[in-house]
């Protein structure tokens, strides 16, 4: 084999392989092909010292086979790659089930045993292998947590590009290799995920290379790409902005020369990309290369079973011939198939690997098994954070619940100095809404990622900037999860409604969080962070399609360890939360609060203890001091606190004997007595008492409340107002009313659910039931809410309604 360097202009051979090379990249691949078939189907005689038995047999077959001789390969010729250049890379298997394959790759380079060192690199490691493959105990068919080298969970397909792209931004020197399976092509994500070369800016990030590997078919059916011409898929790819080569053909040491010849190309032209753009800075948008690999499905594996076609053909997706236990032949058959990588060649008499195998491969941290940027947590390093008291609200008894600020204003402000402290470990994904979103002070300090073209009358617009806005919900999230996953820091912010787009793959990373935790060599990563603004209580211009705030029922299904959600009142609470949030790790924190100007409650000081507590009773807004209430008027959510203090400051005015305390909820988790913030049954008496009516105003779905306070005393006494799914074009006090959770609602029910003041309020009702009326008339005549309505700050007590207007 010879090495030249890469010359001034870009043009090399930085690799020439010889025959020698190629046979030995070829019993890499031979071995990793023999493990994969051997966790398909064996428990026990992993070396094949004798005949196959049934006993030898895994009672059940799981797995998936198909896909896995092209990871394979690919494994193979990277490690050859990465030892003769020094480069640090990583492996992203699309392809959903391709789990054995990796296994078998991290355990021949030693990756595997390091890390579980009861899996041995030898026989009696290799039996263990086998066994713990698809079985109660062990591990699962695709890749995931435990796996190795891995920060992209296969479960679920679609996500395979976005997670590499995230993990390369602000990384210079790291390659992500990321193998799309020609299933997971055909996904709406994967489909949108191409465009990330347009963000990617080569003179401070590192290096995507897709390598998209068509083997024909799905589980059943033909894959869309496949059945496309070589002349159709660069056309395709490079209206995307790639340089796509190709490699195809099932003779194993053609394709073994083709691989070769066609990654040292590609390499060598990304760090001619990266070259130029670091000496002469980035003038243009550079077209990336890609490969393009076409082999047989299932290739290596049986051409026919019981005169069926299979390799080649959709029969070798996943168990490629059944019955192996009780069907001598086809036993038989496996058999012949695992002989032909030739065993003995590869395994010594201990079962492991020769030297002939390992003696070529990447050494320590250069494995794509222990590179630490698959493990993020060795990499972490804490924000750099200044005092959120710099961005307070300034408020005091004299102005508290009387006078507007921007929240999100301040939050935005924030985020634009963690930028300014933290250039290259802290980026802000969002789709298409940062000014909308009222963040634009981080505008400040960055601009707009764009590596396309950029025209003069562009704003804040920039082939340097690190602000991440593209009009995908899947490109942002799963940026920001590739890029945490390899130990930076983000948020994601969105209008709430269009968080649930990425439902399943906020699911996902709390199903990776919720495995990390039980395996030891996983380090804590920076936790994945959620603002849900543009909530569904102030949509007024978009209407009933923007109004939905599901994502945090979602978000309840997944273990306590991992979710986290907070529905600030004020700017000083979002100012608290969100720095917590920037300092945690392995959580999945959702921030929910609205973008519009709102009334401010909380001094700094307050806001850091409310938040601390999680919930806490508003003294200053309730009446009742040290003596039981004879309700608690509950809040969570910004619109909901508003309305509520709303509803106390007119219950306080007509009916000052009605004894009221507010308990406010900015910790949702604080509810729930299992939950590690749960707060103890006897605080929650302390706040809530033991047996008075709970009027309860949510932010979101009713039901949600009555999940969490389920185990609480006297749950049955619990009365929530939230979202009903009633909403249209409409004014935002309307949506409350639509919604039954306005504050004159919220006053009725009060005396409802406190009989003994029926009789003496009888009058406020029927001026509550007359100001609902007016209410309706007032917005179709005027298009907006009523003065007393928008005018509204808290009183103490001291706010009147208006004289009836009766029809």
């Amino acid at each position: 084999m010879a090495v030249t360097e890469t010359t001034s202009g870009g043009q090399s051979n930085a690799l020439s392989l010889d025959d020698a090379t190629l046979q030995h990249i070829d019993r890499w691949w031979r071995a990793a092909n023999y493990l994969t078939v051997g966790q398909i189907y064996l428990q026990a005689n992993p070396l094949l010292r004798e005949s196959l038995e049934p006993e030898h047999i895994k009672p059940r077959l799981l797995g998936h086979w198909g896909t896995s001789p092209g990871l394979n390969l690919i494994y193979a010729h990277l490690n050859e790659q990465i030892r003769a250049r020094d480069l640090n890379m990583i492996y992203l298997a699309g392809p959903g089930h391709g789990g054995p394959a990796l296994l078998a790759n991290v355990w021949l380079e030693g990756s595997y045993s390091e890390h579980f060192p009861q899996v041995t690199r030898d026989g009696a490691g290799m039996r263990q292998l086998f066994r713990q493959f698809s079985t109660p105990g062990g591990v699962p068919s695709h890749v995931s947590v435990p796996t190795p080298g891995s920060i992209h969970e296969g479960g679920e397909l679609g996500y395979v590009l976005v997670h590499a792209f995230g993990a390369v931004f602000d990384n210079p020197d790291l390659i992500a290799t990321a193998v799309v399976g020609d299933g997971e092509a055909e996904t709406g994500p994967l489909e949108g995920s191409w465009k990330g070369i347009r963000f990617l800016n080569p003179a401070r990030d590192g290096a995507v290379l897709p390598i998209l590997h068509l083997n024909g078919y799905k589980i059943g059916s033909p894959t869309v790409l496949s059945r496309e011409s070589d002349e159709t898929l660069t056309h395709y790819f490079r209206g995307h902005g790639y340089e796509p080569r190709f490699v195809e053909g099932d003779d194993p040491m053609t394709v073994h020369r083709a691989m070769a010849d066609t990654l040292t190309e590609v390499i060598d032209e990304i760090h001619a990309i990266q070259r130029r753009a670091r000496e002469e800075g980035v003038r243009e948008k550079p077209a990336w290369p890609m490969i393009v690999m076409r082999t047989p499905k299932g290739w290596t594996g049986p051409d026919r079973v019981d005169g069926v076609p299979v390799e080649g053909t959709f029969h070798a997706h996943q168990v490629p011939m059944g019955g192996v236990r009780d069907n001598d032949e086809h036993r038989a058959h496996l058999e012949r198939w695992m002989r032909s990588y030739r065993p003995d060649e590869l395994f010594d008499d201990q079962g492991r690997p020769r030297e002939a195998i390992t003696a070529r491969a990447p050494q320590g941290k250069q494995r794509m098994g222990s590179n630490p940027h698959a493990n993020g947590g060795m990499l972490r390093e804490p924000l750099s954070l200044r005092d959120t008291s710099d961005y307070a609200v300034e408020v005091t008894d004299d102005n508290r619940g009387r006078e507007l600020h921007g929240s999100t204003e301040r939050l935005g402000q924030y985020m634009r100095d963690i930028y300014r402290d933290n250039p290259t470990t802290f980026r802000l994904f969002c789709p298409d809404e940062v000014n909308s979103n009222k963040l634009g002070a981080v505008f400040e300090v960055t601009d707009r990622c764009l590596v396309s073209e950029i025209h003069e009358q562009d704003e804040q617009v920039s082939r340097d900037g690190r602000m991440m806005e593209v009009l995908s919900e899947h490109n942002c999230n799963g940026w920001l999860e590739g890029y945490v996953l390899t130990g930076r820091h983000g948020m994601f912010a969105s209008y709430e409604a269009f968080a649930s787009i990425i439902d399943s793959m906020a699911m996902q990373h709390a199903k990776w969080l919720e495995h990390a935790r039980n395996v030891a060599w996983r380090e804590p990563v920076p936790s994945m962070n959620y603002l849900l603004t543009s909530t569904c209580w102030r949509n007024d211009h978009n209407g009933f399609s923007h109004q939905g705030p599901g994502f945090i029922d979602n978000l309840l299904t997944k273990q306590a360890e991992v979710v986290r959600i907070y529905l600030p009142p004020d700017a000083n609470c979002l100012l608290s939360v969100a720095e917590h949030c920037f300092q945690s790790v392995d959580y999945l924190n959702t921030i929910v609060i609205d973008k519009h100007p709102q009334l401010q409650y909380l001094s700094m000081d307050e806001a850091r203890e409310h938040c601390r507590l999680g919930c806490d009773a508003w003294h200053w807004a309730s009446n009742c001091g040290d003596e039981e209430p004879d309700i608690v008027m509950a809040c969570a959510g910004d619109i909901a606190t508003q309305e509520m203090l709303a509803a106390v400051d007119l219950l306080r005015s007509y009916l000052p004997e009605l004894k009221v305390r507010v308990v406010n909820v900015v910790d949702l988790m604080s509810l729930d007595v299992d939950h590690p913030h749960g707060i103890s049954q006897a605080r929650f008496v302390s706040l809530f008492t033991a047996d008075r009516p709970i009027l309860f105003a949510f932010h979101g779905y009713r039901g949600v409340v009555h999940q969490l306070m389920h185990h609480r005393p006297g749950a049955d006494r619990i009365h929530v107002r939230g979202y009903m799914e009633e909403g249209t074009t409409t004014t935002p006090f309307d949506m409350t009313v639509l919604n039954r959770m306005s504050r004159i609602h919220l006053a009725l029910d009060a005396l409802r659910y406190v009989p003994k003041q029926l009789e003496q309020a009888a009058d406020i009702i029927r001026d509550l039931e007359a100001l609902l009326k007016r209410h309706e008339r007032y917005i179709r005549e005027h298009f907006e809410d009523m003065p007393e309505i928008t005018q509204w700050v808290w009183s103490n007590g001291h706010v009147r309604l208006p004289a009836r207007d009766e029809p």
